[in-house]
C-alpha cells in the first residue's frame, strides 16, 4: 500500500502563523482487497487486505485482532468487541453501531467516514493520524486515551468524554462539539477555532494548550468566570 501523510489546515506539520502545529492527516491508498469470507470475527485474528462490505458484525468478538490495509463499509458494529484491537492503514466508512468496544485499542493511519455511533468505548486507546469526517457520534468515551494528529471534520460529537486524555495536534474543523468533558485532560496544539458549536460541560480550566477564536472565548466567558469564582454584576 502506498500511503502519504498530509499536513492539516496549517499546510504542514510545523507551526503556523498562530504558533499552533497542524495535525498530520492520513491519505490512504488501499491495495486490491479480498472480500470478507463471512465467518465470525476471531479474538486475536489477523485481517490483512480484507474488504468488509455491509457485514453484520454485531455482538462478535474480535478482541486483540489486527486489521491492516482493510476497508469496512456499511458494517453493523452493535456491541462488537474490539478491545485491544490494532486498526492500521484502514478506512471505516458508513459504519453504525451502539456500544462498540474499542477500549485499549490502537488506531493508526485510519479514516472514519460518515459513522453513526453511540456509546462507543475508546477509553485508554491510542489514536495517531486519524481523520474522523462526517457522521454523528453520541457519548464517545475517550477517557485516558492518547490522541496525536487527529482531525474531527464536519461531524457531530454529542457529550464526548476526554477525561484524563492527552490531546496533541488535534483539530476540530466545521464540526459540532456539544457537552464535552475535558476534566483532567492535557491539551497541546489543539485547534478549536473551526468548531461551529463549542460547548464544554466540564474541564474548561484544562483549555491551556488550545487555541480559540475571539467569538468562542466570549461564548465561554460565563463558564470561565464561574470557574475562576468571578461574579459579574452590572
Amino acid at each position: 500500500m502506498a500511503r502519504k501523510v498530509m499536513g492539516g489546515t496549517g499546510g504542514s506539520a510545523g507551526p503556523g502563523r498562530t504558533g499552533v502545529r497542524a495535525a498530520r492527516r492520513p491519505e490512504l491508498r488501499l491495495p486490491p482487497l479480498a472480500p470478507y469470507d463471512g465467518r465470525e470475527l476471531r479474538p486475536d485474528g489477523d485481517y490483512d487486505g480484507v474488504e468488509f462490505r455491509e457485514a453484520d458484525l454485531a455482538g462478535q468478538d474480535g478482541a486483540g485482532a489486527r486489521f491492516m490495509d482493510c476497508a469496512l463499509t456499511g458494517c453493523v458494529l452493535d456491541e462488537t468487541r474490539l478491545r485491544r484491537a490494532r486498526i492500521l492503514d484502514t478506512v471505516l466508512s458508513g459504519i453504525r453501531g451502539v456500544g462498540t468496544d474499542l477500549a485499549d485499542s490502537m488506531l493508526r493511519d485510519v479514516e472514519l467516514l460518515d459513522a453513526r455511533l453511540g456509546g462507543t468505548q475508546v477509553h485508554g486507546a491510542v489514536l495517531e493520524r486519524v481523520l474522523v469526517r462526517g457522521g454523528k457520534i453520541d457519548y464517545l468515551n475517550l477517557r485516558t486515551a492518547r490522541l496525536k494528529d487527529v482531525v474531527f471534520e464536519n461531524c457531530v460529537l454529542v457529550e464526548p468524554d476526554f477525561g484524563g486524555a492527552r490531546l496533541e495536534r488535534v483539530e476540530f474543523v466545521d464540526c459540532t462539539l456539544k457537552g464535552a468533558d475535558l476534566g483532567g485532560a492535557t491539551l497541546t496544539d489543539v485547534d478549536l477555532r473551526g468548531a461551529v458549536t463549542l460547548e464544554i460541560a466540564r474541564g474548561v480550566e484544562r483549555l491551556s494548550g488550545a487555541v480559540l477564536s475571539t467569538a468562542q472565548l466570549l461564548d465561554l466567558a460565563p463558564v470561565l468566570a464561574a470557574q475562576l469564582g468571578i461574579r459579574i454584576q452590572d
